[in-house]
């Protein structure tokens, strides 16, 4: 089956790879996605610029088919801008005994917790993907020209009816409506993302009528009856995110990719734990027991990214994050073909 998204994106199938950032994407499940007809995805907001050329680069290796490379519009929180010496010694004692705990020695403090988003946008500009997508806010209008001069498809990511309204008439390409069911990031630009919290179904249907650009369903998709929804309820197209997760050509670590198949995934909370932004994973010891106040975005994350090694060379996952949607407990294959299979079978 095909949609006026599919064809727009030049896809065999109304169906894209949710867009994993921090390294839970992989060239390897990008291409294999989109050599199977959907649209492969990969999130860039954590590389530099020299880093997201050699990844676009190795994606294409891999496929000739389009694929999509996502950004971070917004990429700090007030308070999250930089973190001086002053702060760092103020924040450490709470990452303290995580560090100890997993044998990570103390890191020195960032110069820069995150490369700017005009440089990421222009190095992908420079990598030329089919599509690239973005979160947390609007691509600016010459932004936006460059990417249609260039012949890139821009796809912009709503929360809600306002944030899908703006898009459109910032002039986007298609518009991707992800409800709270999702797993990861709530991607809120207008209002917060505790006062964001619209179901997918919900938010699909309403925000099709009202916008010009095709809406692509997301948020707790994970198999044809959830695509055979979408579309019906007036979806051009659905992303899945988590059952792309789960498959073995992700960056998730197996002991992750384990408990999406658990009985852990039956029950996930919304939390800035995390990464100090609003998301939705499997609870954890970290969850639970992470002292607050917690610290800005990115601080909070940045300080726990270093553990992230650490804890995955030692098959933990009480102390990083497990993201995963609601509909993880329906969770049947372990591969991309078989998804895909399962997916398109409508």
């Amino acid at each position: 089956m095909t949609s006026e998204a599919a064809r727009r994106l030049g896809l065999d199938h109304p169906i894209v790879q949710g867009p994993f950032g921090g390294g839970l994407s992989s060239p390897l499940l990008a291409a294999s996605v989109s050599t199977l007809g959907a649209l492969g995805s990969y999130g860039i907001e954590h590389l530099a610029p020299d880093e997201i050329i050699k990844l676009a680069a190795d994606i294409r290796s891999r496929t000739s088919n389009p694929f999509n490379l996502n950004l971070w519009v917004s990429v700090s929180d007030p308070g999250g801008e930089s973190l001086d010496a002053e702060a760092f010694d103020r924040l450490w004692p709470l990452f303290e005994p995580y560090y100890r705990e997993l044998g990570v020695e103390k890191p020195e403090r960032p110069q820069r917790l995150h490369a700017p988003y005009e440089d990421q946008f222009e190095a992908m500009l420079e990598a030329a993907p089919a599509v690239f997508s973005v979160v947390f806010g609007i691509p600016t209008a010459d932004q936006l020209a460059r990417c249609r001069k260039r012949g890139i498809l821009t796809v912009g990511t709503a929360t809600s009816i306002a944030e899908a309204v703006a898009l459109d008439e910032a002039g986007v390409d298609a518009i991707v409506a992800t409800g709270l069911e999702a797993g990861g990031h709530r991607v809120s630009f207008l209002k917060s993302s505790e006062d964001s919290l619209m179901g997918t179904f919900s938010l699909t249907q309403i925000v099709a009528p009202r916008v010009k650009a095709p809406v692509i369903a997301a948020g707790g998709i994970v198999d044809a009856r959830g695509v055979k929804a979408a579309l019906m309820l007036g979806a051009q197209g659905v992303q899945v995110g988590t059952a792309f997760l789960a498959c073995d050509e992700s960056g998730a670590s197996a002991e992750h990719r384990a408990m999406l198949f658990s009985d852990r995934a039956q029950a996930t909370v919304l939390t800035r734990t995390y990464t100090g932004r609003l998301a939705r994973g499997i609870q954890n010891r970290l969850v639970d027991q992470m002292p607050k106040p917690l610290a800005a975005y990115p601080i909070q994350g940045w300080f726990l990214g270093r553990l992230k090694a650490a804890a995955r060379a030692q098959g933990r996952t009480d102390l990083v994050s497990l993201w995963c949607g609601q509909s993880a407990p329906n969770l049947k294959h372990h591969t991309v073909p078989a998804l895909m299979a399962e997916l398109t079978n409508l």
